[in-house]
C-alpha cells in the first residue's frame, strides 16, 4: 500500500500529540513489507507521518517540490528533513527551482499520483493559499485517490 500525506503545519503541541496518535493508528493495520509512505517531509504532519512509517517498518519516498524547498523550511526542522531524505528509498523532484505555492502544489500532485490513498491532517476548511491541504484533498478526490481525513475532535487552528 502506497500512502501519501498532506496536512497543516504550525499546529499546537496538544494537536501535534493527537495527530501523531492518529497517524500511528492509521498505519497500525498496514503490512510493513508492503507499506510505502509518500511525503514532502515538511515540518509537521509530513515529517511525523514519514517517521511513523519508518517506525512501523515501511519505506518512504520523498517528493521535493523545488530546489529551494529545504531553505524555505524552518531551520530547526533541517536535521529531521535531512535524516528523512537520507532514509528515502526514492526521491522525486518537480524540476522547479523556486519554493512557491505553484511548486508546492506540483509536488502534491506528484505525491497524489504516487499514492493509493491519501491521509489528510485537515480541519476541513478552505486552503489559506494555493496548494494548501484543501487543494490537495480536492485534487486527490478529482483523480479518484481515496482520502482519509485525520483531525482531532474539537481541535481548531
Amino acid at each position: 500500500m502506497r500512502i501519501g500525506i498532506t496536512g497543516h503545519r504550525g499546529l499546537t503541541a496538544d494537536i501535534e500529540r493527537e495527530v501523531r496518535q492518529l497517524l500511528e493508528e492509521a498505519l497500525r493495520t498496514e503490512d510493513p513489507a508492503e507499506l510505502t509512505g509518500v511525503s514532502c517531509v515538511a515540518d509537521g504532519p509530513d515529517a511525523w507521518f514519514a517517521e511513523a512509517v519508518l517506525r512501523h517498518g515501511g519505506r518512504i519516498e520523498v517528493v521535493i517540490p523545488a530546489d529551494e524547498y529545504r531553505a524555505g523550511l524552518p531551520e530547526w526542522h533541517h536535521p529531521t528533513y535531512d535524516q528523512l531524505l537520507r532514509s528515502a528509498s526514492e526521491v522525486h523532484h518537480t524540476g522547479m527551482v523556486e519554493s512557491d505555492e505553484a511548486a508546492h502544489m506540483a509536488g502534491s500532485e506528484i505525491l497524489v499520483a504516487l499514492s493509493d490513498q491519501l491521509l489528510a491532517v485537515w480541519d476541513g476548511l478552505p486552503a489559506r493559499g494555493y496548494g494548501g491541504t484543501a487543494d490537495v484533498v480536492a485534487y486527490a478526490q478529482r483523480f479518484g485517490v481515496p482520502v482519509q481525513v485525520l483531525w482531532p475532535h474539537g481541535a481548531a487552528r
